[in-house]
């Protein structure tokens, strides 16, 4: 096997020392929602807040992740569960890092959201859902994705031809239709204060 010389190699600066010195509790702010929901709008916002609050913060965002890390992998099924793999092993790190990190990405499985989840503390990992409809996404359209979807000229499309899981009990649900992104991204803010992520 590939891996079997291979032995994990301690720090000696602890998560929880980078923690301290950042004066915040690291965690995956892990936006997901359908395309043209508004998921890298908010997430930029939040993320806008936290820098004005003198927070350490990095935003990953899905186009901008193609275009490197997972610059090889296409939409199937397969290549979106191995996309979300990636970046929750990359998120893992920000967080033991000490840094409160975003991810904006459709992310459209239950069970790939809950194995990144599961690679993290219980308290580190927060789903945001932008719940917008459908409708809503395709009057947007700000790419124009919906419209070459609809004329077959995107396969397995979430939303069109490939399903969207929607999150089951996220920590954060934006109902995202006709509201101000401030108000948005306010959201997530009062979450991460009521919730100590913020301290000083």
């Amino acid at each position: 096997m590939r891996t079997e010389n291979i032995v994990w190699h301690d720090h000696h600066v602890t998560k929880s020392e980078r923690e301290k010195l950042k004066a915040q509790r690291p965690c995956i702010l892990w936006f997901t929602g359908l395309s043209g929901s508004g998921k890298s709008t908010i997430a930029n916002a939040v993320e806008t807040k936290l820098l004005a609050m003198g927070k350490h913060t990095y935003l990953l965002d899905g186009d901008n992740i193609r275009h490197g890390l997972n610059r090889g992998l296409g939409f199937s099924d397969e290549d979106r569960i191995e996309n979300i793999r990636r970046i929750g092993e990359v998120a893992k790190l920000f967080v033991d890092a000490g840094t409160i990190v975003l991810t904006a990405f459709i992310s459209p499985f239950l069970e790939d959201r809950e194995r990144v989840r599961a690679l993290v503390e219980a308290d580190e990992f927060v789903e945001v859902f932008i719940d917008t409809p459908l409708e809503t996404c395709e009057q947007r359209d700000p790419k124009g994705l919906y419209k070459k979807a609809r004329a077959g000229e995107i396969p397995n499309f979430t939303g069109i031809d490939s399903p969207y899981e929607a999150p089951e009990a996220p920590e954060v649900h934006v109902r995202n239709d006709n509201v101000p992104i401030d108000d948005a991204a306010q959201q997530v803010i009062d979450y991460l204060q009521t919730k100590g992520y913020l301290h000083a």
